[in-house]
């Protein structure tokens, strides 16, 4: 069991895989898999989480025990995270982790984004939910690629999850990936995944109080993107409230307010994919490209 959160008793599957733990993309993590065993069914791989250390219930642990395993997870999954954003910046890649709670409109303002950007960037997808292929295969049905990683009972992607399903990916240089998380404002704030950013997708629907009531999510996100704002006339949202919270907890965080039904505010929302993708390729001049 992961102690973070509590979760990780079930199984990890990742399409596509074989059991191997050798990457084809020259993506290599510095640790062995002592810790996990998988295997293939129906030419998909599953990887068995929490099979180690953190295996326990935290009945029985003394505070300083559970303390020290939380840290230990966490140490070994930003180890995972690092080895993902070498990866990344090598290629030029621009990572962009999606939190949200579920129903958010996540995967629709996903579907729409990469229908309006298919002409203008290359992008891959890595879609992350307990069970079911639903949401990939909306995404594959745009023509871009993306793999689906079933976390289980587990309630968050993490960096390790990440590093494996980017075997079947082959990104080409300068490419956006979005990675779609689980549905939960709690747990994936906790882990780092290797991306640039984390993005907030936050409803209408939902209320304005989220971003206090979940600070850590809200603290962790870049951007926060304010969805279904066409329902606003038939809700009783504060919108300057929901900002004001937003802010309270992240100064710092950018907000844009958006539909991904309508399209209103996309533009915007695209344009920070632009100008974000365009500074981090300061460092690769051949992939470098007027915004």
């Amino acid at each position: 069991m992961c102690t973070v959160c509590g979760c990780g008793e079930g199984e990890t599957k990742i399409e596509g895989q074989a059991h191997t733990h050798e990457h084809a993309h020259d993506h290599e993590h510095p640790h062995d898999h002592s810790h996990a065993h998988g295997h293939t069914h129906n030419n998909v791989f599953t990887h068995h989480y929490g099979l180690g250390p953190a295996h326990a219930h935290a009945p029985g642990l003394s505070q300083s025990r559970m303390v020290q395993i939380e840290q230990d997870i966490l140490g070994k999954n930003n180890e995972y995270a690092n080895t993902n954003r070498k990866y990344f910046s090598d290629r030029g890649v621009l990572a962009l982790n999606l939190v949200s709670s579920p129903g958010s409109g996540k995967t629709t303002l996903l579907t729409r984004s990469i229908q309006d950007l298919n002409s203008t960037l290359a992008m891959s997808v890595i879609e992350g939910d307990q069970q079911t292929s639903n949401d990939a295969d909306r995404i594959r049905a745009t023509g871009i690629k993306a793999i689906q990683v079933n976390t289980g009972k587990g309630c968050h992607l993490d960096a390790h999850m990440v590093g494996h399903a980017l075997q079947g990916l082959q990104m080409e240089e300068g490419a956006v990936l979005f990675i779609e998380n689980v549905g939960n404002l709690v747990c994936p704030a906790a882990f780092d995944l290797g991306e640039a950013h984390k993005v907030a997708i936050l409803s209408v629907t939902e209320g304005e109080d989220k971003p206090i009531k979940y600070p850590d999510m809200f603290h962790a996100a870049d951007l926060m993107l304010l969805n279904k704002v066409d329902l606003l006339p038939y809700l009783n949202f504060d919108v300057e409230a929901c900002i004001a919270y937003a802010k309270q907890v992240n100064p710092r965080i950018k907000v844009l307010q958006v539909s991904a039904t309508t399209g209103a505010g996309m533009q915007a929302w695209y344009q920070w994919i632009m100008a974000t993708r365009q500074a981090g390729l300061a460092g690769h001049p051949s992939l470098q490209v007027q915004v």
